[in-house]
């Protein structure tokens, strides 16, 4: 019992929906960790992701768990309650990507040559991975902000949640621009490549910003129109990239409409500008979308250890 009378523990981190979300996380990132290194294994750059994305989602949520049973996180200068729900978006987004990856490319529907044991613990990899990202996505449900509700934690709007998503859709980018897209030949597609950097580094800053609880008035702007600035700054750079990159990569000017018959499966540079053009248009919707809602919203400014 502590000073107060109260239990040391925490007791909503363990017995309450969002204490179970997190139990449920634990124990299927436990158990894909344990069934891919047991028998299920993984090889190769997207084996390597999908384990590391386990790996990481696990020890995120292990130190969560940790620091809000034990109270702990009141000793840390940052946002709890934001930075739980940015944790609990990303990792449902890292969880997904690799309940698709993984089956993509280790599941068969016949026998390897190791035999169907290893084929079935690939399969249960994949149900124990889609069902972390369900439990994932259960605590996000949980801790989001809902309408009517005074919006104290910033990261539980849907204008926060979006910017998760945008920064994860931008790595995507940034994996197939690295990945031979031959983004240098022109000038126009090195244009693109900076604005997305300029982009993800705009909202990786509100991100990191509202984390740490400084979301009081940024110079003479109040947080809320700083990220209303900042968006619609987003969206007009994502405009023009979006436009730009299509027309220098896949116009008979500059490259060639169809992929190349000589390309390599996997790691053919046409691929590679295919992603990031689908994936340009993607986040213009986000960040137009991101920009709607904030006109919607009123943030509460709070420096309390859980706002």
């Amino acid at each position: 019992m502590d000073s107060q009378g109260g239990p040391y523990l925490n007791m909503r981190a363990l017995c309450s929906p969002l204490g179970a979300a997190r139990l449920c996380q634990l124990a299927m990132g436990c158990a894909v960790i344990a069934m891919v290194t047991h028998s299920a294994g993984y090889s190769g750059s997207h084996g390597v992701f999908c384990m590391a994305a386990w790996c990481f989602c696990f020890a995120m949520t292990v130190v969560v768990f940790f620091l809000d049973a034990t109270r702990l996180y009141s000793c840390l200068p940052i946002s709890w309650d934001n930075l739980t729900v940015t944790c609990a978006a990303f990792a449902t987004l890292m969880h997904v990507t690799a309940s698709v990856v993984y089956p993509l490319f280790f599941v068969r529907s016949e026998c390897p040559y190791a035999g169907c044991e290893v084929r079935n613990f690939r399969i249960a990899v994949t149900v124990c991975s889609i069902l972390g990202a369900l439990a994932y996505g259960a605590e996000v449900a949980l801790c989001r902000a809902r309408p009517g509700q005074a919006v104290v934690g910033y990261m539980a709007t849907v204008s926060g949640l979006l910017k998760v998503v945008q920064g994860f859709v931008a790595c995507i980018i940034f994996g197939a621009v690295a990945n031979g897209s031959e983004f240098s030949r022109y000038a126009a597609t090195i244009f693109c490549v900076v604005v997305y950097a300029f982009c993800f580094a705009l909202t990786a800053l509100v991100v990191v910003m509202t984390v740490c609880g400084r979301t009081k008035a940024v110079r003479c702007l109040p947080f809320d129109r700083f990220v209303v600035v900042c968006t619609l700054l987003e969206v007009l750079l994502y405009l023009s990239a979006s436009v730009v990159w299509p027309v220098f990569c896949f116009d008979a000017k500059y490259g060639s409409p169809w992929r190349p018959s000589s390309c390599p499966q996997g790691r053919c540079p046409w691929d590679s500008k295919l992603v990031v053009a689908v994936f340009s248009f993607v986040n213009f919707g986000l960040y137009a979308a991101d920009l709607i809602y904030s006109q919607r919203i009123r943030f509460v400014s709070s420096h309390n250890s859980r706002a």
